[in-house]
């Protein structure tokens, strides 16, 4: 019954939508609804009918139903200009805090050294960082319409082994905390990849310390 009311009320959201974005043509009188508009109202509603007939219980439905018209209403709305907002978000709100940010194309990576995210050789995120993953979150929350790969980092220094766990425990860390801030579970893609991927040379300390890292990466869901 819950899951129905969600899906009728995205119906009306999406009749409401047609209605308040169209326009008048000043040459003909024609009424129009813009394409783009129309494009994600269409995209959304499709999506949440998908969303709402997989899953599990009721509960997870209506979740899938919610993300299914982000995914929809993103494919009919424009991707670039959702994740040109999304970024021009993050920069605001994780200015100041060590956080890197880059972009290629529709992907955005967000950069987080090690030496302020966790305590040295552990996987507990530092308390100080607590308030950077809350504003993350309040981000992803808010564009819920794309996927996020989380990835531990280490240097070379040490057992591989040990790397390669203390990689994805980080990686682990980072994803349980942003769950505690209700960003939806089936969105994230968790790994470790130990010092597989450096960005810098392990052979000086500075070069270690940039490949000591955990990154957020966000692209469009498809």
């Amino acid at each position: 019954m819950k899951l129905s009311k969600r899906i009728v009320g995205l119906l009306a959201i999406g009749s409401l939508a047609f209605t308040s974005c169209q326009t008048t043509d000043a040459y003909t009188g024609e009424t129009k609804t813009a394409k783009a508009t129309s494009g994600a109202v269409v995209g959304g509603l499709i999506g949440a009918g998908i969303g709402a007939l997989s899953g599990g219980d009721s509960t997870e439905r209506a979740q899938r139903a919610l993300i299914g018209a982000g995914i929809g209403a993103l494919a009919g709305g424009g991707i670039g200009g959702y994740m040109d907002k999304q970024e021009a978000e993050l920069r605001r709100e994780l200015e100041g805090t060590g956080v890197g940010i880059s972009r290629s194309g529709n992907n955005i990576s967000l950069i987080m050294p090690g030496d302020i995210t966790f305590s040295t050789g552990s996987a507990g995120i530092s308390g100080q960082f607590y308030p950077t993953l809350t504003s993350v979150a309040k981000v992803l929350n808010k564009y819920n319409q794309t996927k996020v790969a989380i990835v531990g980092h280490t240097d070379n220094v040490g057992e591989q082994n040990y790397n390669y766990r203390l990689s994805q425990n980080r990686a682990k860390s980072v994803a349980d905390f942003l769950r505690t801030q209700k960003v939806a579970a089936q969105r994230f893609q968790v790994s470790g990849r130990g010092p597989d991927a450096p960005i810098a040379s392990n052979g000086s300390e500075a070069g270690r310390k940039a490949n000591r890292r955990v990154s957020i990466q966000l692209a469009p869901m498809n």
